[in-house]
């Protein structure tokens, strides 16, 4: 049964949006199977993440791959549910072809694209390189992996089949991968839920609310999605997983925000398990030596652009790009767009609130 919303955490700001802090299982589970897609291109990950993706046999993380990326929409939830098994049973019980539907509703009504109004199912799906021009028309071109792509358009062909393997899928990670896992972390996640309903965030904006609850600035988009109302209900969902970065799922007029768990700022709360699970993420992003060269670097030379920093230190573009966004997201460097491109200077304030945030922790001040 879907969840019941009967917990705001604030007073609509602005009046029509609705802003809540949610364990959301699903929501909360489908990110941490997304996260074991990127751990070859992104770090900073909870060590779990890292550690489950490299102990997948590889048949079982294609097939994720597949099912998490390749067949999206129709996987994502698209409201509350109580627990990861009652969404699958819903899955389970759709008719097929409206999981297939969903998926091209969402191709075809993409926010930053026009509507496909001339869409032609039979057409698209007539031939795989029909189906991938489609893809070309709707998304750019670094976003598509052509094989996944290919697998997933026989899927569509044939939506029974697709959603069996979804659903089996879905089950074997929950049964023997996350479900000990979530069981493991939900004390702390709802240790984060219970303290953000404590923090008054009346009068602010809706970029300052995500502030203030994330730690991190919300999307342009997205902030003037909200100030539209577009987006009337935002959901803040705590994740053990995901660490500095910010995870974003919605449908229609909802918004779900998964953010690295942590003890909400200025709240003297002492809840130790989420002090440290906050430390071990910023501190992690100061623990490899690039990392700490960028820093260095920045620190003495001023403001560098990506590629001005990927010449001096002697960095591979994949490599810069990965260390260059924990750093951002942990908020040690500060990004602009300058010529077209992305410029990073040292953040050194975050730095020192960082080693007050460890001795406050060693010392039991929160």
């Amino acid at each position: 049964m879907p969840v019941t919303n009967t917990d705001l955490i604030l007073t609509p700001v602005p009046a029509s949006t609705t802003y809540r802090l949610e364990l959301e299982p699903a929501q909360n589970v489908m990110e941490s199977l997304l996260l074991l897609n990127w751990v070859d291109e992104m770090s900073g990950y909870d060590e779990w993440v890292t550690k489950t993706a490299v102990s997948l046999p590889s048949a079982l993380r294609h097939t994720n791959r597949l099912v998490t990326l390749g067949l999206h929409y129709a996987v994502m939830p698209r409201r509350s549910w109580s627990s990861f098994p009652a969404f699958i049973d819903h899955l389970a019980a759709q008719p097929p072809e409206l999981l297939r539907d969903r998926i091209f509703d969402a191709y075809n009504n993409l926010p930053c694209t026009p509507p496909a109004a001339d869409f032609d199912r039979t057409a698209v799906l007539a031939t795989v390189g029909s189906f991938l021009d489609y893809l070309y028309s709707r998304f750019p071109p670094e976003n598509i992996d052509v094989q996944i792509e290919s697998e997933a358009y026989e899927y569509l062909k044939n939506p029974p089949a697709m959603q069996t393997l979804i659903v089996d899928h879905l089950r074997q990670m929950w049964q023997q991968v996350l479900q000990p896992e979530w069981e493991a972390k939900r004390p702390l996640l709802q240790a984060c839920v219970d303290a953000f309903r404590q923090v008054d965030l009346n009068g602010l904006t809706p970029a300052e609310v995500v502030q203030r609850v994330t730690g991190k600035e919300l999307p342009e988009h997205l902030q003037q999605s909200i100030e539209t109302h577009e987006i009337t209900q935002v959901t803040f969902v705590p994740s053990a997983h995901i660490g500095p970065y910010l995870g974003k799922i919605s449908h229609e007029s909802m918004l779900w925000l998964v953010f690295g768990a942590r003890q909400p700022e200025g709240l003297s709360l002492g809840i130790p398990d989420l002090s440290r699970s906050d430390l071990l993420v910023r501190l992690a992003a100061l623990s490899d030596d690039t990392r700490l060269r960028i820093l260095h670097h920045l620190s003495h030379n001023g403001e560098k652009c990506a590629q001005e920093i990927i010449q001096e230190l002697d960095l591979s573009q994949s490599a810069a790009s990965r260390h260059l966004k924990q750093l951002s997201a942990n908020g040690y460097l500060s990004e602009r767009r300058r010529e077209g491109g992305k410029c990073y200077s040292a953040n050194v304030d975050r730095i020192e609130d960082t080693f007050h945030a460890l001795l406050n922790f060693l010392q039991d001040r929160g």
